[in-house]
């Protein structure tokens, strides 16, 4: 399996050279409305999308070849993934542009790039890091992606792909349950309070509500330091929740290395769009909108990818209400052994933590799929305890009440 990791490079260009990059990331955004503009919308096809419109973006917005297949294959992309979400393609901005092998070389003996424009190519110093020139040091990228970023400040976002390590045949699994109380928690009991993004999130939320609410108002002074504080302030938030979850993906995947483990997580998709037609004050919703649940299954499949640790994908249903020692589940219908923060089962008596319950329920599932040919037993799982939670409940109905069981076969 390939795996393919993002460089982030600062290019140092020229003020000549500046001037002949906006102009190349104007016309390749420009040569996409375009092909978005007189095209059919559910044409999704690049090679039918270049067909169409190639020659004519070539010569209309100055473009190399590779420009020209470029700017087809992004509108394809953008409206494939439109479709998904139910969305149409709207506009597209002048802030990046893909290149291929033939629009950029990564040249390491004087750490500059070639890259082409709609002026000619220009060799364009890099500003690398320690980080950026171990990574690229002997390697021969053949794509990348030219960004303007909100600083002003252009990027060059290197992909380099390298062969990942085969996942070892393994019994043991780690289970990780998620949440927004801890952000996540082990099958070994080691877990991660969430109450410290909690309050920089509410913090930020106040500031981000007042600075808005002066913005329109005041003099002109007043008004322009507010948009000035409001611009610093954005992104701090997410990347302060960037590193967090950076922090417990590494140690998350450090342990499934040293145990020799695969990782079972959550599937939490759609969790939003489920608690979002519940009724709950604004915070609430604001909370639970800002959980970047999945950005951290995103930063541990990374990882895990790079060690050769297997990830397998859970799905949440009931690992919460039933007990991991006894497999048992609570016998009425609507009703949990689960308290708030903890987990007292009445059937076995085990009593804990409700989420490190949860992440050993979790931990169970993903054995018995990583087991040979367990692939979709988690399917089949779920609809087995569905059926024993509904088995429990009928035997709990006809035990309070022996006219239950002739009433139903009757």
């Amino acid at each position: 399996m390939k795996q393919v990791l993002t460089v982030v490079v600062k290019l140092q260009p020229t003020p000549e050279q500046v001037a002949k990059i906006e102009a190349t990331l104007q016309a390749f955004a420009a040569a996409c409305n375009y092909v978005n503009e007189h095209t059919n919308p559910r044409l999704t096809n690049k090679i039918a999308i270049q067909s169409l419109t190639y020659q004519t973006i070539k010569s209309k917005f100055g473009l190399v070849a590779n420009m020209a297949v470029r700017a087809c294959a992004r509108v394809s992309t953008n409206r494939k993934v439109a479709n998904q979400k139910g969305k149409p393609v709207k506009s597209f901005a002048p802030t990046s542009m893909d290149c291929d092998k033939d629009l950029f070389r990564f040249r390491e003996p004087d750490w500059t790039v070639s890259l082409a424009t709609i002026h000619g190519r220009e060799h364009i110093e890099l500003n690398a890091g320690n980080y950026q020139r171990g990574k690229l040091k002997g390697r021969k990228p053949t794509s990348a992606q030219l960004c303007k970023h909100r600083d002003g400040k252009f990027y060059l976002h290197i992909q380099i792909k390298d062969d990942a390590p085969d996942s070892p045949d393994t019994d043991k699994v780690l289970g990780i349950d998620l949440g927004r109380r801890d952000i996540a928690a082990t099958s070994e009991g080691e877990n991660w309070d969430g109450a410290g993004i909690q309050r920089v999130r509410d913090k930020f939320s106040r500031v981000r509500a007042s600075f808005q609410k002066k913005a329109p108002k005041g003099t002109r002074t007043t008004r322009r330091r507010c948009r000035e504080i409001l611009k610093r302030l954005s992104g701090r938030e997410r990347r302060y929740q960037q590193w967090l979850n950076h922090g417990i993906s590494k140690a998350v995947v450090n342990r499934a290395v040293e145990l020799s483990a695969s990782i079972a997580i959550e599937d939490l998709t759609g969790i939003r769009e489920r608690t979002n037609e519940q009724p709950r004050s604004k915070t609430e919703r604001r909370r639970s909108n800002s959980w970047a649940f999945y950005q951290l299954r995103q930063f541990i499949e990374y990882k895990a990818l790079l060690f050769g640790v297997r990830v397998i994908p859970v799905p949440p249903a009931y690992t919460s209400q039933q007990c991991h020692k006894c497999l048992h589940i609570h016998p009425i219908k609507g009703k949990s052994y689960r308290s708030g923060k903890t987990f007292r089962c009445g059937h076995c008596g085990w009593h804990g933590d409700a989420d490190f319950n949860g992440a050993n329920n979790i931990a169970l599932v993903g054995q018995s799929i990583n087991q040979p040919g367990g692939t979709g037993l988690s399917c089949r799982l779920k609809r087995t305890i569905e059926y024993v939670q509904l088995s429990l409940f009928d035997d709990f109905r006809a035990a309070e009440n022996p006219d239950f069981s002739d009433s139903k076969s009757g």
